[in-house]
């Protein structure tokens, strides 16, 4: 009979969270901040006839809803983290929120566009004194929600969620030592958005100066064309980064080739079978074949794996290669 201290040492957490709250905290504060500037803009630039300070309100009201989104991702993940429906955790809970502001970001691009490009065609009157105090309000309210998330952006603090009983010579390979926040999509996300809006804010402004001073009134819907473009190639990456991880995408050939080597440079082991995918912004699961005539249990192949810390979760399965297969094994 197998006793329970046993089961209880090879039991693990399966929990891959990313439990960021001084990012969630500061997230909503940016909120407030991008809130109550987009009422001001929209307004202003409705009231003045500003296409390009429309276009930064307009894209600040995505904005809102974007850090909504990541708001409630980072409680969705806080409160299911320990629910067993999730096979790995919520840790791609983040994900799914960095590729929803990725959408976000798409939509208010297009919709840049095409209103910039009819006011290229039916130009309005611009009151420009009141226009560019009003953008240039909004670009300083861009720059300290920047300041406010970067802070926390390049700097450690993201708290990665582990069974702390279970240790690494029990071979629970975490990475507790590799907590940038670059791994957070969901902030990541939202400090991008932040980033367009001071883009569109300082477009906003040089078109609006540019249309006082030079009589360059073409300018101001120019901007927003412009605007657009950037906008929607930051989309892009931000989707590229997330969509493959929310589609179990095969991990990157390096990280697959380490692992094969690691393990086929043992005794005469071959990988029949190699999966590996991310269960979290860090974290890499990985499910193994080995046929190996020198067969050992599977805690051998998971130590041999072990300095890889970002592997939190390794199954193998073993093949012993018996006398009458040695000839195929051996091909």
């Amino acid at each position: 009979m197998i006793h329970r201290t046993t089961i209880e040492r090879l039991t693990h957490s399966h929990d891959f969270s990313v439990i960021n709250e001084q990012g969630e905290r500061r997230t909503f504060y940016v909120l407030v901040l991008t809130a109550i500037t987009m009422v001001v803009e929209i307004a202003a630039g409705s009231l003045y006839g500003s296409m390009a300070l429309l276009a930064d309100g307009w894209h600040m009201s995505t904005h809102v809803a974007a850090f909504m989104i990541t708001l409630f991702a980072y409680r969705y993940a806080r409160k299911h983290r320990y629910d067993p429906r999730f096979s790995f955790g919520t840790g791609k809970v983040s994900v799914l929120g960095g590729f929803a502001s990725a959408i976000a970001l798409g939509i208010v691009a297009f919709m840049m566009f095409f209103e910039s490009v009819h006011r290229m065609f039916e130009p309005q009157a611009i009151l420009f004194n009141e226009a560019i105090a009003v953008a240039v309000l909004g670009l300083v309210v861009n720059l300290a929600s920047a300041w406010i998330l970067k802070d926390h952006h390049h700097h450690h603090g993201v708290e990665h969620h582990h069974d702390p009983h279970h240790h690494h010579d029990d071979y629970d390979h975490h990475d507790h030592h590799d907590g940038h926040d670059h791994h957070d999509h969901n902030l990541r996300a939202a400090y991008m958005h932040v980033l367009a809006d001071a883009l569109t804010s300082v477009l906003a402004i040089a078109a609006l100066l540019a249309g006082k001073y030079l009589g360059w009134n073409w300018l101001d819907p120019l901007m927003g064309i412009v605007g657009a473009a950037i906008i929607i190639r930051w989309a892009r990456g931000l989707l590229g980064e997330t969509g493959p991880i929310l589609l179990d995408a095969s991990a990157e050939t390096a990280l697959r080739e380490e692992i094969r080597e690691r393990i086929e440079s043992d005794a005469d082991n071959r990988l029949s079978d190699l999966h590996v995918w991310k269960v979290g912004p860090k974290d890499y699961a990985v499910v193994l074949s080995v046929v190996t005539h020198d067969l050992r249990d599977a805690e051998h192949y998971k130590g041999i794996l072990a300095p890889m810390k970002q592997l939190s979760h390794i199954s193998v399965e073993l093949n012993r290669c018996d006398h009458a297969q040695q000839r195929e094994c051996a091909l």
